[in-house]
């Protein structure tokens, strides 16, 4: 295990950055050799849907009050405008709001 002070955050972080961007050029790497197909798109949206669900479902269970008002609020507005960023910023106003009263 490493230690996270005197500059272990630090190289944590940089090995995370690291690690993120050689799995993103893989995967631009191996998408440049894989015909494009309706199966193809057809998984790729699949998968983009199911890492959303991936990372919501535990914090939609485990959250507090907080945290689940503020994945409702996103997750309405996000229905009812389609617009990611207001929706987020809204959910993230929502989680301060409450925790603050």
């Amino acid at each position: 295990m490493m230690a996270t002070e005197a500059g272990g955050a630090l190289l944590l972080i940089a090995l995370m950055a690291l690690v993120t961007l050689l799995a993103r050029l893989g995967g631009v790497l191996l998408m440049s050799v894989v015909p494009m197909g309706r199966r193809v798109e057809g998984f790729i949206n699949a998968m983009a849907g199911s890492v959303l669900v991936a990372v919501l479902v535990p914090v939609a269970v485990e959250a507090d009050t907080a945290g689940q008002l503020a994945l409702l609020a996103t997750a309405v507005l996000m229905a009812l405008y389609r617009r990611p960023m207001p929706a987020i910023a809204a959910g993230i106003l929502v989680a301060a709001l409450v925790r603050a009263v």
